[in-house]
């Protein structure tokens, strides 16, 4: 599951690249500060671009929330869902019958663009984190869905079964979020999709061999430790991953 990312690129960047606007200009300096590891457990306000106004960068919380709530009552939401996951990541096989993503599926749609985001690998009993990103800073979005309480919106990341490389990664559960490019994301906003339309994006595999994957420092893990500085994107190896590194290298090859 998803619950680390990365996003410091300034809100220019993702005007331009996803050809929208921010909302309000004065969250351009809120949002151009650089964040090169957000705890989804801490929920964040992020920029996602909603199907509702898919010209704009609107902020978002990372933490998807029930509609029928209040403002008032997010933060209570959240201790209570805890045990759930907090909201942060929906497996995208329920979304059509789970009482929060039925709501949103098919009308509040969002892309959250990053940089990169992090994830687990468990090699003897211990975890690795791996940072997920795609090669030559190419930009790239998350699918999620949200929802919008009183005047905040809220939303998660949908996951699915992980693909051949996410699965040698994320070796213990084996999910994958679902990443998209400019076009997909332009898809997935439109209003004109149907189920199997929105089955099809979902089920799709952003290529393998346009992906970089290589583990980071451990730091990212130490809740005593700040890990969201800009090194802690930077490759650490271990040795005792290296049969995992070959594997990695074969599946991200260009053909």
């Amino acid at each position: 599951m998803c619950f680390h990312i990365s996003t410091y690129k300034e809100p220019e960047y993702w005007e331009k690249n996803f050809r929208v606007k921010i909302s309000d200009p004065n969250l351009k300096p809120v949002f151009s500060k650089p964040n090169y590891h957000l705890n989804g457990f801490s929920h964040p306000n992020m920029l996602i671009i909603p199907q509702e106004k898919s010209d704009v960068l609107a902020p978002g919380v990372w933490g998807i929330v029930p509609s029928n709530k209040t403002k008032n009552e997010i933060k209570d939401y959240y201790k209570e869902a805890v045990k759930y996951g907090s909201g942060l990541n929906a497996q995208s096989e329920k979304v059509f019958q789970h009482f929060i993503y039925r709501d949103s599926i098919m009308t509040k749609r969002c892309v959250i663009p990053i940089n990169g985001f992090y994830e687990p690998h468990e090699h003897n009993k211990k975890k690795y984190p791996f940072y997920i990103t795609v090669k030559n800073e190419h930009p790239f979005a998350l699918a999620g869905i949200y929802s919008v309480i009183d005047s905040i919106a809220t939303f998660t990341i949908l996951t699915k079964a992980a693909s051949p490389l996410f699965a040698k990664v994320h070796n213990t559960k084996k999910r994958q979020v679902i990443m998209m490019d400019e076009e997909q994301s332009h898809n997935w906003l439109s209003n004109d999709l149907n189920t199997d339309d929105i089955k099809d994006l979902i089920q799709s595999d952003y290529p393998a061999p346009k992906l970089e994957a290589y583990s980071v420092r451990k730091d990212l893990f130490k809740r005593n430790v700040n890990s969201n500085v800009d090194t802690i994107t930077d490759r650490v190896d271990y040795p005792e991953l290296s049969v995992l590194y070959k594997d990695i290298a074969e599946l991200t090859q260009a053909s």
